[in-house]
């Protein structure tokens, strides 16, 4: 069966990862590799990082509440300090949105499924940034507008509505594999993005399009 929409997540797979930016946080603090990243699976869905996305808490109670959450698993953090190196580390990767403009070029649709949160430090600049990368996409759907987040699977259901293709026709993109578990249960072709040309390599093949020069 052809495929007639590319879904992709953000963070990690259109822009750098944020992942790479927590590693990095918790090598400075002395903690294990995916410390932080296990409190936030573990207190799922109620825990503060869950409410986060969902847009459910505002930023300055999400770091004293996630600082608390990291805190019961015996690690101290400062979430303000996280979340800054991670906004500098979500830059736009020059191959995705390329590989993104020829998708759209053959007549393919193109969609953004990002876990997200509203921030009220956010300017004005980064606002039309957020713009200006939404542009890229005929739908962009986000956690924190929705009230839902991955891998809950009624976000990828409504994104599926919202390009008008069955799952079965669409081609889904993550750096989390448990992101991309329920996409695949729903019967869209699924491709994890551990670095964006291999990725773009692998979706290419499934499409039949040059993706890449």
């Amino acid at each position: 069966m052809s495929i007639e929409a590319v879904i992709f997540d953000l963070g990690g797979v259109v822009l750098g990862s944020p992942l790479h930016a927590i590693r990095a946080y918790e090598r400075e603090l002395g903690l294990a590799q995916n410390a932080i990243n296990r409190v936030a699976a573990a207190t799922a869905p109620h825990g503060a990082w869950s409410r986060l996305e969902r847009g459910e808490l505002e930023m300055e109670t999400f770091y004293a509440e996630f600082e608390a959450d990291c805190l019961a698993a015996g690690h101290t953090i400062s979430a303000r300090d996280m979340m800054a190196r991670m906004a500098g580390a979500t830059e736009p990767r020059e191959s995705m949105l390329e590989a993104i403009r020829r998708i759209r070029a053959a007549g393919l649709r193109a969609a953004a499924l990002t876990n997200n949160w509203a921030s009220p430090e956010e300017s004005s600049n980064s606002n039309d940034g957020t713009r200006a990368l939404s542009a890229l996409f005929d739908v962009f759907v986000e956690s924190s507008v929705e009230g839902l987040r991955k891998p809950d699977p009624r976000i990828y259901e409504l994104t599926c509505e919202r390009l008008a293709v069955a799952p079965t026709r669409a081609a889904f993109l993550d750096d989390i594999g448990f992101n991309l578990k329920p996409a695949r249960a729903l019967g869209m072709t699924t491709i994890k993005v551990d670095e964006p040309e291999p990725a773009l390599e692998e979706l290419g093949r499934v499409l039949g399009l040059r993706l890449l020069d």
